[in-house]
């Protein structure tokens, strides 16, 4: 039996109204994957701030033992001093600085003030080699992938020493290759002696990798499973996740599909940056009434950049092609006049893109249709507020009230604001970007119920999604795109992971 690394004891911490984590315990063995997992809101990540100091110790109560000592952290430097490193799911890296720059940023390789960059250069082809990355020390970080990304995440806490690294939703935004190359380098190092905290939402994934899973639900501790005494299944976690079984991860829906709303014909788009690169190809689809349409593929494929060029011309340029609701021609080259002609995106980025985290629930639910809440060009602020409250409500948003900062929010109800903004506007179609990336599957099943809803009010849904599991468990139909180019079109009998690899193999031989 390993020696114990860390244990806390008694974590509560509490912020304005709300009680974040109620007398947690955790004890963390050294050299093992140890999983965190909960809901959102939790206190999964709460706890880990507390661990490393972004709370500094005064601000909650209960201890922290790390190697056998009690141990106060006033700052983030205190935490690093003894090898606690942190990587949260949003990458702190600076884009237009070099992979070394990023490593080093703040623990320089100097001399007398001045930085060595032969060493810090060396040192940081060391570490790359180490995670398995093979660009070159000087690559800027823009010009890298997030997966790519997250592994100099990874160099710059081995850089620093790291004894206990805690990652924070590691693979939400990685596709599944990068995602168990990322799993792999953690099994790694634990063969090599090294400690991990791994929060995921991917309970597969949880499963493949740790050792112990401890479980949280409303800020408290429920238990602690040993994944080498037991066979553990996934259903089993989900259970003392959400206080409850769950015998059914999508809500049964009977599809009462009615007239074509959206088609769009020939659509074809260059690239944003490159642009004498053409990125789509001719992209033909329909979405009808009451009807959910999945549009699966590798990432990469062009999903995302389908959507935002459609919505708005939000991305690439010399967009041509044709756009049709309800069979008459619609303008759609501007965002107002997208969601005049019925269309409404919610972006995959909900935290830079869809939401203002340093603004209240309130005014982000009506950010999109102001003129809803307004006589002339005055807010009517009694209005705002009742619309706000209404959808709080029907999406079931859990907070303290609606003038909650939209960052104290979990990832689920953060979701939930960003549907609430986009129905505002009352669309014909909702397209829904990685709808529940990130999100636990407690408020997974809350957002696919939204959807239901949705379609049987007679909207139509385009739902993007990277979890093909996901997509074959809600939707009615499913385009399936790769390089730019719809490459099938599969009916809910035909669908299954199968084909839809299948598909985007065959085309990827054509191209």
């Amino acid at each position: 039996m390993s020696k114990t690394l860390l244990e806390m004891r008694g974590i509560t911490k509490t912020f304005p109204g709300v009680k974040a984590l109620d007398n947690v315990n955790l004890k963390v063995r050294e050299g093992e994957i140890h999983a965190l997992v909960g809901e959102n809101g939790a206190g999964k990540s709460t706890l880990m701030k507390v661990l490393s100091g972004v709370y500094p110790a005064g601000s909650y109560e209960g201890e922290i033992h790390f190697d056998g000592e009690v141990r106060r952290f006033s700052t983030i430097s205190d935490s690093e001093h003894l090898g606690i490193i942190i990587i949260h799911q949003e990458l702190a890296l600076v884009p237009l600085l070099s992979i070394a720059e990023n490593i080093f940023l703040g623990n320089e390789v100097a001399t007398n003030g001045i930085i060595d960059w032969k060493k810090a250069f060396r040192r940081t082809q060391e570490l790359l080699d180490k995670v398995g990355l093979k660009e070159s020390p000087g690559t800027l970080i823009t010009d890298i992938g997030v997966g790519k990304q997250q592994l100099v995440e990874i160099a710059k806490a081995l850089s620093k020493k790291v004894r206990l690294l805690i990652l924070d939703e590691p693979t939400a935004s990685l596709n599944e290759k990068d995602s168990d190359a990322l799993l792999k380098l953690l099994v790694e190092f634990r063969a090599q002696g090294m400690t991990s905290i791994i929060i995921s939402h991917k309970l597969n994934e949880i499963k493949k990798v740790a050792d112990q899973i401890t479980i949280l639900r409303d800020g408290g501790t429920v238990e602690t499973l040993d994944c080498h005494n037991e066979d553990i299944s996934e259903d089993r976690i989900i259970k003392g996740m959400v206080g409850r079984e769950m015998e059914d991860r999508y809500p049964p829906r009977e599809p009462k599909v009615g007239e074509t709303l959206l088609e769009v014909k020939n659509w074809n788009v260059f690239h944003q940056h490159h642009r004498d690169r053409q990125f789509l190809h001719d992209v033909n689809f329909t979405v009808r009434a009451g009807e959910v349409v999945g549009i699966a593929g590798l990432m990469g494929a062009g999903r995302t950049e389908t959507a935002m060029s459609l919505f708005g011309r939000s991305w690439g340029h010399k967009i041509t092609g044709e756009v049709t609701m309800r069979g008459k021609p619609v303008d759609v080259s501007t965002i107002p006049k997208a969601i005049d002609a019925g269309l409404a995106y919610v972006t995959e980025d909900r935290k830079h893109l869809g939401l203002v985290l340093i603004d209240n629930i309130m005014h982000n639910t009506t950010l999109a249709n102001l003129g809803g809440v307004s006589k002339g060009t005055v807010i009517d602020n009694h209005e705002e507020a009742k619309v706000a409250s209404g959808y709080r409500q029907k999406l079931r948003i859990r907070s303290h009230s609606i003038y909650q900062e939209a960052v104290n929010l979990s990832g689920g109800n953060q979701q939930k604001v960003v549907l609430s903004k986009w129905l505002f506007t009352n669309p014909e179609v909702l397209i829904l970007d990685e709808p529940t990336r990130g999100i636990d599957v407690g408020a997974k099943f809350e957002i696919y119920t939204i959807i239901n809803q949705l379609a049987a009010e007679g909207k139509g849904i385009l739902m993007i999604s990277s979890e093909m599991p996901e997509l074959l468990g809600t939707c009615d139909r499913i385009y399936v795109m790769n390089e730019g180019r719809i490459v099938a079109e599969l009916s809910k009998a035909e669908a299954s992971q199968e084909s839809i690899m299948r598909a985007i193999m065959r085309s990827g031989e054509k191209h």
